[in-house]
């Protein structure tokens, strides 16, 4: 067997179909196809189970493809080292972060990181924690963004700030005559939610639990609360007139509406926040270029309110 048909196995195992792993691997689907048929002859076991519309791992084959996760990602390892042997700083830097940080934090994070490192570009991305976890195991990303707790095998972690949260209304709201807002008023608005999915969302139900209890129907405008795709998504309903929903001060201070349309008040006390940091494999060979992130985001004036 080849270390190109390990990856092949493996993004069989994550995708479970076969078009998908292929396009993963920048192949032909009777590649693919091929390249797992000799492994299974090889090894005369079946590691997948096949049918019209779903493709599931043997118990053989979980067991097999666990250890040909770990080659792969010790073949990633040899270049990665050879990369860093060459300059740390120099080879691009992968980095994802879920969809509540990216668009408001790389905006200053690569200004200054092109004064840290100028010769190190950035591959970015963003996405759902989950997401990001796995291509951050798989090699996929380097480092990710995230919100903290965040733990897995061989990872490390790295506080870099700590973000309150805002309550954001239409400029006409009755809160607006409050400094601070209670959080038992939120269980009498009309809520904008992020959807299911999004760790922010369920930081906010967290630590307003009540909210939990209210069924969401979005099709209905009278409901309690409604889901929606974004944060600025969230922020052009609010500005509409449609409700209130609560947002992480980056996001509130990254407006592009006109002064006398939206208003956003701080918690009263205790105040919700969250805590962003930055997470890599123990094993990544370029500490160098993770410190240079860190540093680069700590000189942020998103992170330092």
């Amino acid at each position: 067997m080849t270390l190109t048909e390990l990856r092949y196995i493996v993004a069989l195992a994550q995708e479970q179909h076969f078009g998908r792993a292929a396009e993963r691997c920048h192949v032909s689907q009777p590649t693919l196809s091929v390249g797992i048929k000799n492994i299974e002859e090889e090894l005369d076991v079946r590691l997948f189970e096949r049918s019209k519309s779903h493709v599931r791992l043997t118990p053989t084959g979980r067991v097999v493809i666990a250890q040909a996760q770990k080659v792969v990602e010790l073949a990633q390892g040899i270049r990665e080292l050879a990369e860093a042997g060459r300059n740390q700083l120099s080879a691009p830097l992968k980095i994802g972060t879920i969809y509540t940080v990216g668009p408001y934090l790389y905006p200053h994070l690569v200004s200054q990181l092109n004064r840290v490192a100028p010769d190190m570009p950035l591959y970015t991305e963003e996405n759902f924690t989950p997401v990001l976890r796995d291509k951050l195991r798989n090699g996929e990303l380097d480092a990710i963004i995230v919100a903290l707790p965040f733990s897995d095998p061989d990872v490390l972690t790295k506080p870099l700030y700590d973000e309150p949260f805002y309550v954001m209304m239409p400029s006409n709201h009755p809160w607006t005559a409050l400094e601070r807002i209670e959080m038992k008023l939120l269980n009498k608005a009309r809520m904008l939610l992020l959807g299911k999915g999004h760790c922010f969302r369920d930081q906010l139900l967290s630590v307003c639990p009540s909210l939990r209890k209210v069924k969401l129907q979005a099709k209905d405008p009278k409901d309690p609360y409604i889901e929606a795709s974004s944060l600025e998504t969230i922020r052009h309903m609010v500005a509409s007139g449609l409700g209130v929903s609560v947002l992480p001060l980056s996001a509130i201070e990254n407006s592009h509406y006109a002064p006398g349309i939206l208003e956003a008040r701080p918690f009263a006390d205790p105040a919700p926040f969250r805590t962003i940091g930055v997470a890599w494999r123990a094993s990544f060979p370029r500490p160098r270029a993770i410190d240079a992130l860190t540093d680069s985001i700590r000189l942020c004036s998103i992170t330092r309110g």
